[in-house]
């Protein structure tokens, strides 16, 4: 275990999480929000912006970059005036380089407003490959030259300017559309972008740069069609509320037979996995302020789950789940087909108790990119199982999230070391807990 107290939530759980929670905006949509800004001199606008720290991140990247950056926590506002952009200092840039996987997407924006751009080594979480070679074969296409031979990280340069192209996804990629977004709304001409990703976070970005003066339209069949235009202006925009956070708070009022109720939360986005909610036992009300989800009492319910490209059930869902569904009566499946290391974080769960075998086999009828690939990218599931408390060690964002509800559904005491990467992702995760009544310290 470390020595670093600050990193280290000690937990009584056992007790059930009840009273009343406040989620923001998306962490999946604000940080692209921020960079959409780059795209245009002058003011935008964010609002429900959550205080967490891939925000900070952002601020401070774009910041490197000669944009003023002004971010109200408290009232979750943030303030970016683009104005100037000036390229930022490779050594200032690396030293952010760990932290998040948003530089890439400072490509297209940098290109249309300087002709050029550097993007350092990539972070985020190890939950398996992340490539970035659809961001840069999209690059390519719209004209641009990419030097990944740099010692320091990738030179892009667009000296004739990006202009439209076709482009396929060969999978859904939600950082490769948004790649080609931001990059293909300022390119002269028209693109057409098929295979696309339109996660919800996804078009609450088209909608803002249909804000900034875009012209985007979206068939039906994944396909997007950008003509660019010469120029776009500042915004003004409220994020849609983090469904991945909601249903977070959701399994762990499952997981700990509790009763929650997560102001902020929106029905549209969390369709699938309200479905899924109910189908293991779980109760939830739908109001026009949020979302209240329970624990009614008696057994959960087995069930068989399979991670998809939205409309599917959101791999980020998957996690917190799986400690609840330690508490189901029967066996449950989980067929995970976005990330192959998605798994990882199950070993604490049987350390304390839990009974979950992984497997290579494809457990489900989903097309999988992971089929006799050697990864172990299904899980079963067997409840309901006791937990005790333990040391654990945070992997990961969401699978440090799903450690802290086991830690909390466990009898006993547990120490979660690793707490900063949950962070990332769950605003004032700590004042939330105190709000529902978890013992921890």
């Amino acid at each position: 275990m470390s020595d670093n107290n600050n990193d280290i939530l000690h937990v009584e759980g056992g007790k059930p999480l009840n009273g009343t929670i406040k989620v923001r905006g998306a962490k999946n949509f604000v940080s692209k929000a921020m960079v959409a800004a780059l795209l245009a001199p002058g003011t935008s606008v964010l609002k429900n912006v959550p205080e967490i720290r891939d925000v900070h991140v952002v601020s401070d990247l774009l910041r490197l970059h000669g944009v003023d950056v002004t971010v109200d926590g408290d009232h979750g506002v943030v303030t970016i005036d683009a104005t100037n952009v000036q390229l930022a200092d490779v050594a200032d840039v690396d030293t952010l380089s760990g932290s998040s996987r948003i530089p890439i997407l400072f490509s297209g924006p940098l290109l249309h407003r300087l002709g050029e751009a550097f993007i350092p080594a990539l972070g985020g979480c190890n939950i398996g490959g992340r490539p970035i070679d659809f961001h840069l074969e999209t690059l390519r296409k719209l004209g641009a030259n990419v030097d990944k031979e740099h010692k320091d990280g990738i030179h892009i340069t667009a000296p004739n300017g990006l202009h439209g192209a076709k482009i396929h996804l060969p999978y859904p990629s939600v950082g490769a559309t948004e790649q080609t977004l931001l990059a293909a709304v300022l390119a002269e001409g028209k693109t057409e972008l098929s295979g696309a990703a339109t996660e919800p976070e996804i078009m609450d970005l088209v909608c803002v740069l249909q804000k900034m003066g875009a012209i985007i339209s979206v068939d039906v069949d994944r396909t997007f069609r950008i003509e660019g235009v010469k120029e776009l202006k500042g915004y003004t925009h409220t994020s849609l509320t983090d469904r991945i956070e909601a249903a977070s708070w959701a399994s762990a009022a499952l997981a700990t037979h509790g009763d929650i109720f997560v102001k902020g939360a929106t029905q549209p986005e969390m369709m699938t996995f309200l479905n899924v909610f109910r189908k293991i036992g779980g109760e939830f009300d739908i109001t026009d302020n949020g979302i209240r989800f329970w624990h009614p009492g008696g057994d959960l319910k087995p069930v068989a789950i399979e991670t998809d490209v939205h409309p599917g059930f959101m791999t980020d869902w998957q996690q917190p789940l799986v400690v609840a569904l330690t508490q189901a009566k029967g066996l449950s499946i989980v067929h995970e087909t976005v990330y192959e290391n998605r798994f990882g974080f199950t070993k604490p769960l049987v350390q304390m108790g839990a009974t979950i075998q992984l497997y290579r086999e494809c457990l489900g009828s989903l097309p999988c990119r992971f089929q006799q690939r050697n990864y172990k990218h299904s899980a079963v599931i067997f409840g309901p199982t006791p937990l005790t408390g333990r040391d654990i060690d945070v992997p990961d964002l969401r699978g440090g999230f799903s450690h802290l509800i086991a830690a909390l559904t466990a009898k006993g005491p547990s120490n979660v070391q690793g707490i900063s990467l949950i962070d990332r992702g769950y605003a004032d995760f700590r004042g939330k807990l105190e709000a529902l009544g978890a013992d921890f310290d």
